[in-house]
């Protein structure tokens, strides 16, 4: 007859190999907390719906208290065999205090005790990612307010396009960031729905009151389906694809600072602490920070896909393909918490070169624009000026010189509504304050910008406070 918990109705031992295959406790221990909290949420509804004793619920009580106790200081032993975090716990139980352990799992399944435990868990770490999301949304916000007035190429096709202040630009990945922090919004609110007391898959005859645990546990809903309840895993996908798209953000500014950091951009340099050189060459100081999280994107990228794969042919309720849930998910978080820590430092450290990247506007063509809207503010239909903005550049580039330099009689020679004023219009401080339209990359604009990137994060901050105080259930 086999030793499992389950193994009543088996006359033979599980294969050695097969005991490896099916174990998840070399990834779901991680989930101890939350399997002991609702344990003892449990346990106190079982006792006060009757069908648990004081005495056992007491017994049950302290003994999930020292195992605790003892896995926090590392004096818990933890068996293949017994496959997860969940028999694991309930056999140290069941061996330290008799048959009361034995009566936790009254009126509850491994199916609805995975996922309480898996949505208790979710639950912690979207808190754990916002706050890391808004770090480096801080981060962001005192880099752009000390080089508030630093102008740089735009670009567009990684061409130079238009004058834009720095603080802009990393604005944009603020405002990227923000809906980061809404998508985790979301997730936490699917995220936060109770399924336990569903049972295996049809809930059970025992007189539970699943809002008496769902009350314990600070969760603002219960799975109205008993089914949906042990099956769902969309948010886990949910988490996966809001994880999947802040990395492919981080990607992109991963990118960018990569090639800023070049020799050939050198608008910032990075901190010695960030990088690191190379064995064969001397002079190297690679941006290996950047190129990390550029990699590691398509890793979070790939746990979300394997996911879905995993799930899209599953009937109801529960399957074991299920199981693959965790160690993506695990290793996803894990990534972003730890790719968004390391960027709010990097962000700091840098040093931005204000001077190269001046010198950078001053000898491209990125005012031609402006040199347009000058003549459309002349009377001149856009049209005939961007025309006429071209044939500026052109002769430029035919001369070897840039819009600054040429004579005022060349540029009446193209239009005669050009004047002496031109050359203020061009500059790249008039190029930069003149785009003042809403969200646009004037100082003015930047200015708003940053002033209610502070708002917001007061804002995130409070939420984040309320939801870490709601985690509080053990």
């Amino acid at each position: 007859m086999s030793e499992k918990l389950w193994g009543g109705r088996f006359s033979k031992t599980t294969d050695e190999m097969i005991n490896e295959f099916q174990a998840s406790i070399g990834f779901d221990r991680r989930m101890y907390r939350e399997d002991i909290a609702g344990s003892l949420a449990h346990a106190a509804m079982l006792a006060k719906a009757g069908i648990l004793s004081k005495e056992d619920c007491a017994a049950i009580e302290k003994g999930l208290r020292d195992i605790l106790a003892q896995i926090e200081h590392g004096e818990f032993s933890f068996s293949v065999e017994l496959e997860d975090i969940h028999m694991n716990i309930e056999k140290r139980l069941t061996d330290a205090i008799g048959d009361a352990g034995s009566r936790l799992h009254t009126a509850r399944s491994r199916n609805d005790q995975v996922a309480l435990d898996t949505h208790m868990f979710v639950r912690h770490a979207v808190v754990e990612v916002l706050g890391s999301i808004r770090e480096l949304q801080q981060a962001f916000v005192e880099t752009a307010s000390a080089n508030k007035d630093v102008i740089m190429p735009g670009y567009t096709h990684l061409q130079r396009a238009q004058p834009i202040l720095f603080a802009h630009h990393l604005m944009a990945y603020f405002c990227m960031l923000t809906r980061d922090f809404e998508r985790f919004q979301g997730v936490y609110a699917r995220t936060d729905i109770m399924p336990l007391g569903a049972g295996a898959l049809a809930g059970t005859t025992l007189p539970i009151d699943r809002a008496f645990v769902a009350k314990k546990l600070n969760f603002e809903r219960i799975y109205m389906n008993s089914m949906d309840a042990v099956s769902d895993r969309d948010y886990i996908l949910e988490f996966l694809s809001a994880a999947s798209i802040l990395m492919v953000h981080l990607s992109r500014l991963s990118e960018e600072i990569i090639l800023w950091c070049s020799r050939e951009f050198s608008f910032v340099e990075l901190d010695d602490a960030h990088c690191t050189g190379s064995s064969m060459m001397p002079q190297k100081k690679n941006p290996d920070v950047s190129e990390l999280v550029r990699g590691k994107t398509g890793r979070v990228v790939g746990h979300l896909m394997a996911m879905l794969t995993a799930v899209k042919g599953l009937p109801l309720a529960y399957n074991k393909d299920l199981q693959e849930d965790k160690e993506g998910l695990f290793d996803a978080i894990d990534t972003v918490k730890f790719s968004l820590a390391v960027y709010a430092q990097l962000i700091r450290g840098m040093k931005v070169r204000a001077d190269v990247m001046r010198h950078a506007v001053e000898e491209d063509f990125s005012n031609a624009t402006d040199l347009a809207d000058y003549l459309v503010r002349k009377g001149m239909p856009f049209r005939q000026a961007h025309s006429v903005s071209g044939q500026a550049v052109a002769l430029c580039i035919e001369r070897g010189i840039w819009l600054a330099d040429l004579s005022l009689g060349d540029y009446q020679k193209l239009s005669a509504l050009f004047e002496e004023d031109v050359y203020e219009a061009i500059r790249p401080e008039t190029c930069v304050s003149c785009r003042n339209s809403y969200g646009g990359t004037s100082y003015e604009q930047t200015a708003m910008q940053l002033n209610a990137a502070q708002e917001l994060m007061t804002e995130e901050q409070d939420l984040i406070s309320a939801l870490t105080k709601k985690q509080e259930v053990l």
